[in-house]
């Protein structure tokens, strides 16, 4: 079994990710730690509790953590991903709780509990793991390793010209987590899903009636733009209708910024790398975060000729491949989707 402690901000492209992962059947979630970043981080904890109940997967501990970056104010983005974090997707209420252990404590113990077994995945704001690193600074020698989904390297910013969301939200978070892998031998320094190689990751309608096939839908699900906006599924899946939903959404909003009726499954896509399911290539490289810069904090530079003479802190992801990281997903997912009860009408 592949073991995975998840750090996220549910967050649609995370709401796959995490819906991927349950759907392996070698991946064991260890915990989910939740940070504030596309949502607040209790919101981003319920929604974790609903969609592993949805996935019939209850019983993962699911753990609030830092509700504010590190040194500067919160901001979130209900107008990416509405205003529960899942797009158009309503869940009911789970019946699970969250941890009463703080997010710090479970990355700590669980990591500790189980040296070079744990393979972390991140894909919201650094602002937990920075807090674990400070409790125990080994621990990027405790993991087995550790997947990134930030930043961006001589590439458009999503979030300003030169920034990617989840480094700006908690830029000094990310600075300590670079600064904390310095030196480490190369296979041990965190892959880094960076918005040069994840907005490679277009889902488009075609892909959403790929997954309704692959879960057994006899009617296409069909998700247009010519479509009224906030139409819903009509798919007796709930996991289908779920993401159809809550991806509907997100195409919509990127829509609404001129980059065409798709959605970039960022978080998806780092989470088939932590788990060996999708083929990349990465180069190492000294990655710094600028904190300082009122225009250009966020912004992620990678040194990778060695020109600061200072020891690689990245494997940056400079190549991948989506049209296998899509029929990875939706073989998955749809065998997932395809053994869960249907809804009733």
């Amino acid at each position: 079994m592949q073991s995975v402690l998840m750090d996220v901000d549910t967050g649609i492209d995370d709401a796959l990710a995490l819906v991927y992962l349950l759907s392996r059947p070698e991946v064991a979630i260890q915990a989910i730690t939740c940070t504030a970043g596309n949502v607040g981080a209790r919101q981003v904890a319920l929604n974790n509790l609903a969609l592993l109940e949805l996935c019939g997967r209850a019983g993962v501990e699911v753990a609030v953590g830092a509700e504010v970056p590190l040194e500067i104010p919160l901001v979130t983005t209900e107008e990416t991903h509405g205003p529960q974090g899942i797009g158009y997707a309503e869940l009911p209420p789970p019946a699970g709780e969250i941890s009463p252990r703080h997010a710090v404590d479970v990355w700590v113990e669980t990591v500790r509990a189980h040296p070079g077994e744990i393979t972390g995945l991140i894909t919201g704001p650094l602002t937990n793991f920075a807090l674990a690193l400070r409790r125990e600074p080994d621990l990027p020698k405790l993991l087995n390793g550790l997947v990134i989904m930030g930043g961006c390297f001589n590439y458009l910013g999503n979030t300003t010209p030169t920034a990617e969301w989840n480094v700006s939200v908690d830029p000094h978070a990310a600075q300590e987590v670079f600064a904390a892998y310095s030196g480490l031998p190369h296979d041990s320094l965190p892959v880094v899903c960076a918005l040069e190689t994840t907005e490679r990751i277009e889902l488009r309608p075609e892909h959403l009636q790929r997954l309704a096939e692959a879960a057994g839908e006899a009617e296409p699900e069909l998700v247009l733009p010519e479509q009224p906006e906030g139409q819903r599924s009509r798919s007796g899946n709930p996991l289908v209708a779920c993401l159809s939903d809550a991806i509907r959404f997100y195409m919509e909003f990127h829509r609404l910024y001129d980059q065409g009726f798709v959605a970039h499954m960022h978080d998806a896509f780092a989470a088939a790398v932590a788990v060996g399911r999708t083929p990349y290539g990465t180069r190492p490289a000294t990655v710094h975060v600028e904190t300082a810069s009122p225009r250009l904090i966020g912004t992620t530079v990678a040194d990778f000729r060695g020109i600061w003479k200072e020891p690689a802190n990245a494997r940056i992801v400079t190549s991948n491949d989506p049209g296998q990281c899509f029929d990875e997903l939706i073989s998955s997912v749809g065998a997932l989707a395809r053994s869960l009860p249907l809804r009733s009408s």
